[in-house]
């Protein structure tokens, strides 16, 4: 299955990036570990419960979206200069790391897209190499990847994405393409989940409105009980 024509059937007119939300109605964005912080009080020293919480959270809500028995596309963007393409293909480790069955890789797929932020300087030079792999829940090393992709900002944490050619961390998208739900996890401070049908996140917004992002909560109020 290819991540552009399932886009266009399901989500029409959505780019697959950051701030999801921004671009679809139905969403919800959750603030992790709310009320806790990186760094231990006055130190330097990084607070285990506030990792701890986020892992718990983002864990609770892959959980939540996606059931053993679902179709998954696993996408994952790199964002790099042009030249450096062929190269990513060779030392991207995403799916290398966190995919059990190594004869899964097989169905791995890259299309070579237009760079995803043009208002950046010499974005011409720049593109979007974007994987994809169709897979299930317990093809996926779920548990390590979802730290990873949370402890991307922080190197003294293990496990952490792997990018040696890319101008940024990667971004990770879980696409449920049973229920037509994308979740993304942009770091250890949130998530977005956007879905065609609200009915389908609906029991995620009355279970965990409590780690709504503040924000955006009353917007988030209107749209479910308007």
């Amino acid at each position: 299955m290819l991540v552009k024509e399932y886009l266009n059937a399901t989500f029409p007119g959505l780019v697959l990036k950051p701030s999801l939300y921004y671009q679809w109605k139905t969403h919800i964005h959750f603030d992790l570990a709310k009320d806790l912080y990186q760094l231990k009080k006055h130190t330097d020293e990084l607070n285990p419960v506030y990792f701890h919480t986020v892992y718990e959270q983002v864990s609770t809500l892959f959980h939540e979206l996606f059931s053993d028995e679902d179709t998954i596309l696993f996408v994952t963007n790199i964002y790099q200069y042009k030249d450096y393409v062929r190269r990513s293909s060779k030392k991207m480790k995403v799916y290398q790391h966190y995919i059990k069955n190594k004869a899964t890789l097989f169905k791995l797929k890259q299309e070579v897209l237009s760079y995803m932020f043009d208002d950046e300087e010499d974005f011409e030079e720049k593109c979007t190499s974007q994987f994809s792999l169709e897979c299930q829940k317990q093809d996926i090393k779920y548990h390590f990847l979802l730290k990873a992709i949370c402890n991307q900002d922080f190197h003294s944490l293990q496990p952490r994405l792997h990018n040696p050619y890319g101008l940024y961390e990667p971004d990770v998208f879980f696409i449920n393409v049973t229920k037509d739900v994308i979740f993304y996890i942009y770091d250890d401070r949130g998530c977005e989940v956007i879905a065609r049908d609200i009915e389908t996140i609906r029991p995620l917004y009355a279970k965990y409105r409590d780690w709504i992002d503040d924000y955006c909560l009353a917007e988030i109020d209107q749209l479910f009980n308007g």
